[in-house]
């Protein structure tokens, strides 16, 4: 059956934007009811006109307190709240002390974000009530579904005499929804170890696996000894290339174990050994299927043959996730789909496709409060347009306030305005770039948008940019920006000397006096470092079980700053342009 693509609007109808107001506004007294006594609302500084302009209001009622919000509540930034989400690192972290902080109650998770920049994670507080997630449950078929539930630490809250009453997980946010959506609590894990989800291809074990490298492999194991895979599902489509160069690295010992029905002797895996072990089936004939086949460099199109019901391939490509494109499109061939599925950050704010395929096109889901800040003016709260008011082609920031007890949180997000939903009226967007992240050159900025183009307009040509990240490059004077590239596959040749020309034209259509700069000796010409091949998923496995970083968030920073990170990278530079 083909599902007909839906077209977003220009404009709102009047009753539309009725509606669409009603909405907004009915979710947004329920949380300032719901958030209104907690700590945070009753003591922040940044609240304390809102405050005494609602003291004496029915805040169910009266209608004046969403004019009041709007005017009074300004834009809060991770600062604000940091005061109180530090009392849940104290020990023993008491009831009295962490109760009602930013949303009633307690929450069930703390989530971590990526730190990708290289900064010290953030920690935003989730309640289970807030985590649903409908996306997680609609599977058909059989799908090599890649996700974690594994978790960093458990904390117990107590009561002033010693007494644990709550279990506080410390995770990442797409792990809380994961266990959330699924009714999966830790504290029920054991009961689960042997089993395998229906429709899933992967033991549920697996999840648990906490090192990146096993974590794929494992992944690809049962993925490749299952011929009736129709679906990969995957946060971002990096993890699905990952996985690629995981089975074209360990093919051999990837068939042996399918060949003899065992799991292989890898490290980080004896905690989910004997249950992942249950479920391994010699298979000799599907052993020499792939065996014929051969690994996946060997052929365009490779999963078609592998996998020969596989219809689509599910994660994230927008922004910088997309240059991942042409590799996981040369492993699939041109007839399985790519679905950008949406949209989801730590803080909570989550985006979903409206149409099936790579467009990105997507609305915010609406379960919270989302007003819009148009980057061009400046970030002050008078600025903030509601979501009747956005206008096709500007872009804007999200401006979110939660159910979770964030006050017009401003995240660092950019997106561009397409048009509204036909059906419901919500803005339809596409993801633009990250803010906040880019290079400054005196007398200039770039962007991480600058930056992308460099990679699409390199990316058009024969040689292709696999994944990159830009740093400062101080290396000689003046500072420049330098670029390190893993190109796919061998790539490395006559054809790789065209990128360099490529970047300087790049930056040459957005600053026409650049050349006359370089010149004149006052800047230098763009530095291109190329890496070996696999170094970037090196990097996340770096990062993974180095750093702690979450399986499904660790991400290669669009900007690199962190001065080891760039050291590890430079030792892998096996050519410069």
């Amino acid at each position: 059956m083909t599902i007909s693509a839906i077209h977003p609007l220009s404009s709102l109808s009047p009753e539309d934007k009725i509606l669409l107001r009603q909405g907004t506004e009915s979710r947004l007294r329920e949380i300032i009811c719901a958030n209104i006594a907690t700590r945070f609302a009753s003591s922040s500084s940044s609240l304390v006109d809102f405050r005494l302009a609602v003291a004496n209001k029915d805040v169910k009622n009266d209608a004046t307190i969403l004019d009041d919000f709007r005017r009074l509540v300004p834009l809060t930034e991770y600062e604000s709240y940091r005061p109180l989400l530090m009392k849940f690192k104290e020990r023993p972290c008491k009831l009295s002390e962490v109760e009602n902080l930013l949303a009633p109650g307690l929450p069930d998770f703390l989530c971590r974000s990526s730190s990708t920049s290289g900064r010290e994670s953030k920690v935003f507080p989730k309640h289970s009530r807030s985590l649903h997630h409908q996306a997680i449950t609609d599977i058909s078929g059989k799908v090599a579904d890649i996700y974690s539930i594994s978790y960093r630490d458990l904390l117990q809250v107590v009561t002033d005499s010693g007494e644990a009453v709550h279990t506080v997980a410390l995770t990442v946010s797409s792990t809380a929804r994961w266990r959330t959506t699924m009714n999966w609590s830790i504290e029920t894990d054991d009961a689960r170890m042997g089993l395998v989800v229906p429709g899933h291809v992967a033991p549920w074990a697996t999840g648990l696996i906490t090192h990146h490298q096993p974590f794929l492999f494992i992944h690809a194991l049962f993925a490749l000894a299952d011929p009736h895979v129709d679906q990969f599902r995957v946060l971002y489509i990096p993890i699905f290339v990952d996985i690629v160069h995981v089975i074209q690295a360990e093919w051999e010992v990837l068939l042996s174990s399918i060949r003899d029905g065992t799991i292989p002797d890898i490290e980080h895996i004896d905690h989910v050994r004997a249950h992942l072990q249950d479920h391994m089936r010699a298979d000799p004939k599907r052993a020499e299927e792939l065996r014929h086949i051969g690994p996946p460099i060997t052929c365009p199109g490779w999963a078609q043959r592998v996998w020969p019901k596989l219809t689509t391939l599910v994660g994230i490509c927008s922004g910088v996730f997309s240059t991942a494109l042409p590799k996981a499109r040369a492993v699939l061939g041109p007839n399985i789909n790519i679905h950008n599925f949406g949209y989801g950050c730590t803080e909570g704010l989550r985006g979903k496709a409206i149409n099936l395929g790579e467009s990105g096109d997507l609305v915010l889901e609406n379960e919270d409060v989302v007003e819009f800040l148009d980057v061009t003016n400046g970030q002050t709260a008078n600025k903030i347009v509601q979501a009747w008011d956005v206008r096709p082609g500007i872009m804007y920031q999200p401006v979110y306030t939660s159910r979770d007890g964030l006050w017009r949180y401003l995240i660092d997000d950019i997106f561009q305005t397409v048009g509204f939903h036909p059906r419901n009226g919500l803005p339809v967007f596409k993801f633009f770039a990250r803010k906040n992240l880019s290079i400054r050159m005196y007398p200039w900025e770039i962007t991480e948008t600058v930056l992308m183009d460099a990679i699409r307009t390199i990316n058009e040509g024969i040689t292709k940019v696999h994944e990159f990240t830009a740093v400062l490059d101080d290396r000689g004077s003046p500072q420049t920006v330098g670029f390190f590239f893993e190109v796919v596959d061998d790539a490395i040749g006559s054809n790789v000397q065209l990128i360099k020309q490529k970047v300087l034209g790049t930056f040459l259509a957005i600053h026409a006096d650049y050349q006359e700069r370089v010149d004149l000796g006052r800047m230098r010409q763009p530095t291109i470092r190329i890496v070996k091949p696999g170094t970037f998923m090196e990097y996340r496995r770096w990062r993974v079980d180095g750093a702690g970083v979450g399986i499904n968030q660790v991400k290669v920073p669009v900007v690199m700053w962190d001065s080891k990170a760039i050291e590890w990278m430079t030792e892998r530079v096996v050519m410069e342009l």
